[in-house]
């Protein structure tokens, strides 16, 4: 007797997604899925879409067309977002538990007080991110990357499916920005699916499983497909020059210069 497998159903699905604002199209024919444990990287030069893309995602913003499909018991209100640091948030007047505690408040309704089983979720999230020792301290105190973990449990809260990060290294040094793509590749291979929002092309060929580039020009593909498109060769050639040159290499935020081949493009690029 055979047996039918189910197809794997995504998590997030836009098809001919299509966002702008007052009618101005800024992102046109997006179509990617996100599957459960998929760890996708969105990048593109700054005004590329991606931060309204994330307002789509959210809910906050309505496509000009095309749809967001959602699947797998995941809406726009089950994605745990992790916002770019602010000054306000660094200032914030709260304890490290009352933060993370926070990220319930989504999935409480109307009740006044936080379930026995949200707390011990919450401890649990706090001893994942190596900041259980913090729990009682004044977020104000802490410094930029164990902010950030605070955040990122407080996001795991509301969600534990899936994370919606926008720039979650950005403002920190150099050794709090390695700790944060550690803690975040950990929770990803413990079954979380991640989409990062990220100017690092680096980290993104190190950690993730699916880029989404966008920009006049938008591709959607693996790794190891985004390595093979137009888009990777121009970031290795671009490498190999800046060590060549003993310069700092690769910044993201890069526009390639050729066009599109009417014929022959690489899997995944959409010509626009």
């Amino acid at each position: 007797m055979d047996v039918k497998i189910a197809p794997k159903k995504a998590q997030l699905k836009c098809v001919r997604l299509t966002l702008g604002y007052d009618g101005e199209e800024l992102l046109r024919g997006l179509d990617f899925a996100v599957y459960r444990g998929d760890y996708l990287y969105i990048l593109g030069e700054n005004g590329s879409g991606k931060t309204t893309l994330m307002k789509a995602v959210l809910g906050l913003i309505k496509p000009i067309s095309g749809s967001i499909v959602y699947g797998d018991s995941v809406d726009h209100r089950s994605i745990g977002y992790l916002p770019q640091k602010t000054v306000i948030q660094q200032d914030f007047p709260a304890t490290v538990w009352e933060i993370v505690l926070s990220g319930f408040e989504g999935r409480r309704g109307i009740r006044l007080f936080y379930t026995r089983e949200e707390k011990a979720e919450a401890l649990s999230w706090l001893g994942k991110m190596n900041i259980s020792a913090l729990k009682d301290k004044c977020f104000r105190e802490l410094s930029g990357g164990q902010q950030q973990r605070v955040l990122l449990a407080r996001a795991l809260c509301a969600t534990g499916k899936i994370l919606l990060l926008d720039e979650p290294v950005a403002g920190l040094d150099p050794e709090a920005q390695e700790e944060m793509y550690r803690v975040i590749d950990g929770l990803h291979r413990d079954g979380v699916t991640v989409i990062m929002i990220s100017h690092d092309v680096h980290a993104a060929l190190l950690y993730a499983t699916h880029i989404l580039h966008v920009g006049e020009e938008t591709f959607f593909g693996t790794r190891e497909e985004y390595l093979e498109s137009r888009f990777g060769k121009h970031f290795i050639e671009t490498e190999e020059k800046a060590q060549s040159a003993g310069t700092k290499a690769y910044s993201a935020e890069y526009r390639p210069k050729e066009q599109a081949a009417s014929s022959g493009e690489e899997r995944g690029e959409v010509k626009r």
